[in-house]
C-alpha cells in the first residue's frame, strides 16, 4: 500500500493532512529555504491537534549546506531532546562531512538523543560524493528511512538510481523518494522504484493579501512576500488515490 509523506509548516496544514488520508508528516519551517526546524509552539500545537498521523519534525538549525561545528550539533541535540516532550513520532536528521561524506560522529549523536524516535535521514544524501558508500553510512547508524531525489533535481529524473538505491539496501533500510512528486508522476515513479513510501509537499501558492500592495520585499524568493506555499488536501488525496 502507497504511504505518503507531507511537508508542511502549520498545524492546520497538519490537520489537512490527515484528514486527506495522508500517512506522516514532516514538520517544518521556511520551506522556500529548504526546510529549517520548526518553532517549539509550532510542534507542541501540532502534536496536541492530531489524532493518528505520525509527526517527524525536521531537524535542521539553519539554512544553507549540512556541514555542522560543534554549537549548531547541540543546537540539534536539543531540539531532539525537546521533541520527546511532545510525544512526537520521528526526527529528521543529516549531516556531512567537507568532503562530502556522511558525518557519522554527529549524526550518530543526534541519533543517541532521538533514542526510541523514528529517524529519517533527509536530502543531504543528494548531494553526496558516492551515493552507496553514504547509504551504507546510513544503513549502519540504524536510520530507519532514506528520503531521496535519487542525485537528481527531481525523484522523478532520479528513478533509475532509487530503484538501484532500494536494490542496495535489500529491506535494510526504507528508500523514500522525493522531490518533484505530483499526482500526474507519482504512479510512474511507483512502477519505476518500486517504492513503497513517497513524500511531497503537495503544495499549492496561496495569496498573501496583507502584502498584496508591496512596495518592497522582505523575502530572499523572487517570487517575493505575496504568496505563501501551503500543502493541498486537493493534492495530498490525489497523491493517496492516484
Amino acid at each position: 500500500m502507497r504511504k505518503i509523506e507531507v511537508c508542511c509548516s502549520t498545524p492546520t496544514e497538519v490537520i489537512e493532512a490527515e484528514r486527506a488520508g495522508a500517512t506522516r508528516v514532516e514538520l517544518c519551517a521556511a520551506i522556500g529555504l529548504g526546510g529549517i526546524t520548526p518553532s517549539y509552539g509550532t510542534i507542541e500545537t501540532a502534536a496536541k491537534a492530531t489524532r493518528h498521523i505520525d509527526i517527524n519534525v525536521l531537524i535542521r538549525c539553519r539554512e544553507g549546506g549540512f556541514c555542522y561545528n560543534s554549537e549548531e550539533i547541540d543546537i540539534m541535540c536539543r531540539d531532539i531532546a525537546y521533541c520527546h516532550t511532545q510525544g512526537i513520532h520521528g526526527v529528521v536528521i543529516g549531516a556531512l562531512t567537507p568532503e562530502g561524506d556522511i558525518d557519522i560522529p554527529a549524526c550518530r549523536k543526534m541519533i543517541e538523543y532521538a533514542g526510541d524516535l523514528s529517524v529519517t535521514f533527509h536530502r543531504a544524501f543528494d548531494i553526496c560524493n558516492n551515493g552507496e558508500k553514504a547509504l551504507e553510512s546510513i544503513i549502519s547508524l540504524g536510520c530507519d528511512r532514506l528520503l531521496t531525489s535519487g542525485m537528481e533535481a527531481t525523484a522523478e529524473q532520479g528513478a533509475a538510481y532509487i530503484a538501484q538505491l532500494i536494490k542496495q539496501a535489500a529491506g535494510r533500510i526504507i528508500i523514500m523518494p522525493g522531490a518533484g512528486i505530483k499526482p500526474n508522476n507519482i504512479a510512474n515513479i511507483e512502477r519505476a522504484t518500486y517504492a513503497t513510501e513517497f513524500h511531497s509537499t503537495a503544495a499549492t501558492d496561496i495569496s498573501d493579501s496583507a502584502f498584496a500592495t508591496q512596495k518592497l520585499s522582505f523575502a530572499a524568493d523572487l517570487k517575493g512576500d505575496g504568496y505563501l506555499r501551503r500543502s493541498s488536501y486537493e493534492i495530498i488525496k490525489a497523491l493517496v488515490n492516484n
